[in-house]
């Protein structure tokens, strides 16, 4: 089997690498090729580093090819899996997406609201760019989207392109452990089943054993990890929420049922602290020192506050059912198909699904809670739109989607934060360049 990693210069592809070599029995990996642009080339090498003396504390280096280049094409010859993890722009792409809303009083987030619209604008013609080198080069291959917001984009390369793409995200596997940890069960045994869309689904059921124990977590514990997620968040609100929806929701719906509380947190923090995506690339420095350190042969616990967690697991199981190794059920970004029916069948959602070598079935998840309905088809709406505009440049849909987001309220703050946004990233969006 042959893996290529786009944006394998992340810090995070250690923790891929951790994975790979925990699975290798299961997973027939021959060459890894760790793929990046000229500005990444030194974090590539750190992380290529580190990587290679990995497979070498695992007696894997005679059996797996590490290679590490920033010739794309060459790379994707014959490969089987593509990993998709770039961020176009970098991190300081991100501190934009985070600040830039807070002056219209919007939360700046790097997936929810117009901060992950302006990403989504910058990655998905990187990403069809990408699927179109698959399509010519290794058209057989998985395209698996990490590249955020990963629904949107997936849902891109879906219509645009012919290739085989998937979308994982890492909060459902978050999700189960810290359930399975809180009822001491071991995860293995514990269902949680979704219906939505990425960072935007809720958990219907939740079955130990094949027996239903959601009401056995609902409000309370869920409400407690629910708020975990923001300090800002008032648990005994949250529980009462939690209470009368009978759905456990994403941590990523606070930004939507708590919006004045995470937008005043954000402002605190962007004033104080500094930003997430500022925060994280100070720790960036260090960590990469951490990779470049000669004696180190694994995963360094530091990688853990870069987030993350999960991440390996959810793209290696995943990988492993693909190759044949057994079929299994993976909470995925899917084509609809009539899974959820409230939702076009076109549209990308997130939910149950069970893998066996080379096919994906999407399991039925029923009609929308009526509770969540409205808000999910609202955000979809969004999504629609905003492939639309990023794929065709179309400055109409993207004032459109701005317009569909529940966050933005009123059509002249959707005009004026989607000028903004085209301004502050028009070197990464070519497609607008006559928008006016």
């Amino acid at each position: 089997m042959k893996l290529v990693v786009i944006g394998g210069g992340s810090s995070y592809t250690p923790e891929l690498m951790e994975g790979l070599i925990a699975e290798i029995r299961s997973l027939p990996l021959r060459e890894l090729y760790l793929v990046d642009i000229p500005p990444g080339q030194d974090k590539l090498e750190a992380v290529a580093g580190l990587c290679d003396r990995m497979l070498q504390k695992a007696g894997l280096a005679g059996t797996v090819k590490l290679r590490a280049t920033l010739r794309r094409r060459e790379a994707l010859g014959g490969a089987d899996f593509v990993i998709s993890q770039f961020r176009a722009g970098g991190l300081q792409a991100r501190v934009n997406d985070e600040l830039l809303p807070l002056a219209y009083g919007i939360v700046g987030q790097e997936t929810t609201g117009p901060g992950g619209f302006a990403q989504a604008l910058r990655a998905i013609p990187e990403a069809l760019a990408l699927a179109r080198e698959m399509e010519e080069l290794c058209p057989e291959a998985w395209l698996i989207n990490f590249t955020n917001p990963s629904g949107v984009v997936t849902e891109a390369l879906q219509r645009y392109s012919a290739i085989k793409t998937v979308g994982l995200c890492n909060i459902p596997a978050i999700m189960r452990k810290t359930l399975a940890a809180f009822l001491e069960a071991p995860p293995h045994q514990l269902a949680l089943h979704f219906t939505g869309l990425n960072h935007l689904s809720f958990v219907t059921r939740v079955t130990l054993a094949g027996n239903d124990i959601i009401a056995r977590i609902l409000p309370e514990p869920a409400a407690h990890f629910f708020a975990a997620a923001s300090p800002a968040l008032d648990p005994t609100e949250v529980s009462r929420l939690i209470g009368h929806l009978g759905l456990l929701p994403s941590p990523y719906l606070r930004y939507y049922y708590f919006p004045r509380q995470t937008f005043d947190e954000a402002l605190k923090q962007a004033r104080g602290p500094g930003t997430r995506a500022q925060q994280i690339m100070a720790f960036e420095k260090e960590l990469l020192q951490r990779y470049r350190d000669p004696e180190l042969n694994q995963k360094p616990p530091e990688l853990s506050f870069r987030g993350g967690a999960c991440y390996s697991e959810a793209a290696v199981s995943l990988m492993v059912s693909l190759c044949g190794g057994g079929p299994g059920e993976h909470v995925l970004n899917v084509r609809n198909d009539g899974a959820i029916p409230d939702l076009p069948a076109r549209a990308v959602v997130e939910t149950n699904c069970l893998v066996e070598k080379d096919a994906i079935r999407v399991l039925e998840a029923g009609p929308l809670p009526a509770a969540v309905r409205g808000l999910v088809q609202q955000v979809k709406a969004y999504e629609e739109l905003t492939v639309e505009a990023a794929a065709e440049g179309d400055y109409r849909k993207a004032y459109q989607a701005l317009l569909n987001h529940p966050l933005v309220r009123g059509a002249d703050t959707a005009r004026a934060l989607l000028e903004e946004i085209i301004n502050k990233n028009r070197p990464f969006l070519p497609q607008f360049g006559g928008y006016r």
